[in-house]
């Protein structure tokens, strides 16, 4: 059996869980994660999408481009989850919104065309201009 993770919403309105292997984690540093988390760069995480629930609450739905819906607490507005039609079985999450995001730490850098010139994160990690799925 696949360890249990577990994460949230800052206001605790909506709970998830994930049983599955994190995989993919990446610092995006794309203008959409900064506008719509106000952070300088968004940390996620992959997860099969069969392999994550929501344990409590619903969240909110934004759609961020044509192909992609992200999911956030309507509350707080925390971002917790990312969906693209471009990988249909899995699902990003927010490594911040996890209980234990120490325990994940980040294994590259995507669209760092679009990092800040001042931002250093990382610099051992490989990069990507944009995105390879």
């Amino acid at each position: 059996m696949a360890e249990l993770l577990t994460g949230g919403c800052h206001c605790g309105q909506l709970r998830y869980t994930v049983e599955a292997p994190l995989t993919d984690v990446a610092h995006c540093h794309c203008s959409i994660c900064r506008r719509t988390s106000g952070g300088i760069v968004t940390t996620w995480a992959t997860v099969p999408l069969a392999s994550f629930r929501w344990s409590a609450g619903t969240p909110a739905e934004y759609a961020s481009s044509s192909e992609a819906v992200r999911y956030f607490c309507s509350r707080c507005g925390s971002q917790l989850a990312f969906f693209t039609q471009l990988a249909p079985d899995s699902l990003d999450i927010t490594v911040a919104t996890l209980d234990q995001p120490e325990n994940v730490p980040a294994d590259r850098h995507i669209w760092v065309k679009s990092r800040l010139p001042w931002l250093h994160l990382d610099p051992q990690l490989p990069e990507e201009d944009e995105e390879t799925l």
